[in-house]
């Protein structure tokens, strides 16, 4: 009997969040995202992304980009072939997720074995906290006064007034900082030393990132990671010398084959390898912890945002998330 042709469903979900989220280029009360599976005979693979606006997507959009590669799956797409059938971004990552989970389920072995990583182990995340006036965001770090790492989304105005009252609620834990583009060169200069003082680890895209070129002539007292700057490994050239990491999120590298290949170029450039994500369900962050197995610092918290994850989902657990089970991805 001949084998049955792969067969690819597209669907949106909304997840609500448990409280509303704020960063400098928005707020949301919830998270959109578009599922892609892929089934073979017996065999189902999934993968969820995230539309993101600040790339020109949506969950329209995205939905449109997977539809039309139908007939392409139909008639044998695998993983490979997909780096040059789609463009890196959240409708590639979806398929390219799911192909991944199809390929462990159809061979019998995990993702992780056929992404040549020995052992998966628990990783510390980060628990980001929004966008919101000193007061309030000093109450919800003490909230989380426990978890090791903490990240802080930043604006410009009251930064200062915003991390002094993270670091009294929590003193012991390590803080990295997100501007989202928000900063201006000025403000950059003028923040970076006394966030130095207050033990800020690391500052995530101060600016907008086609005005980055200003970050190769000052110094940097605090490690500066580029995010809406870096995309694919492609982009690593254009970085050197004005970032000293990259936030690897599989919604920009279009999937978890070429997130792979960014950490590994990354790695040999020098660059400190973040991995982060978009706000999302368990099943979207389940691949990303793949590459997160060799980051210095981990930001796979979307799910502890929302007001009810995937079942099952990722363990989360002491500030810590396991490998996700066979069930869920992988």
């Amino acid at each position: 009997m001949a084998p049955s042709p792969q067969r690819l469903s597209v669907s949106r979900r909304t997840f609500a969040l448990a409280r509303p989220f704020a960063t400098a280029r928005d707020s949301k009360a919830a998270a959109e995202v578009v599922v892609a599976e892929i089934f073979d005979g017996d065999f189902r693979g999934r993968g969820e992304c995230v539309p993101y606006p600040r790339y020109g997507e949506s969950p329209g959009s995205v939905v449109a980009a997977l539809e039309a590669m139908k007939g392409a799956v139909f008639s044998g797409l695998d993983r490979n072939d997909l780096q040059q059938a789609m463009p890196p971004g959240a409708a590639r990552n979806a398929l390219d997720c799911a192909f991944w989970d199809l390929d462990a389920k159809r061979h019998g072995r995990r993702a992780a074995d056929l992404a040549g990583i020995a052992a998966m182990r628990p990783l510390v995340t980060a628990c980001t906290l929004g966008l919101d006036t000193p007061e309030r965001v000093g109450e919800a770090a003490a909230a989380q006064r426990g978890r090791q790492l903490l990240k802080l989304k930043l604006a410009g105005d009251s930064d200062i007034d915003r991390v002094a009252a993270v670091r009294r609620s929590a003193p012991a834990a390590r803080l990295i900082v997100d501007a989202n583009e928000g900063w201006t060169l000025r403000h950059l200069a003028e923040l970076a030393p006394a966030l130095a003082e207050l033990g800020v680890a690391l500052i995530e895209q101060p600016l907008p990132a086609g005005a980055d070129d200003a970050l190769a002539g000052i110094p940097h007292p605090i490690p500066i990671c580029a995010d809406e700057s870096c995309h694919t490994a492609a982009d690593l050239e254009g970085l050197q010398g004005k970032y000293d990491a990259v936030n690897i999120k599989l919604d920009k590298t279009g999937g978890l084959t070429e997130a792979l290949a960014l950490a590994e170029a990354a790695a040999r450039r020098g660059f400190i390898i973040m991995v982060g994500c978009m706000i999302g369900s368990s099943l979207a962050m389940a691949p990303a912890t793949l590459v997160a197995q060799r980051a210095a610092v981990v930001d796979l918290d979307g799910p502890l945002l929302l007001a009810a994850d995937r079942v099952p989902g990722l363990r989360y657990d002491g500030g810590l998330v396991y490998p996700p089970e066979p069930a869920l991805w992988g």
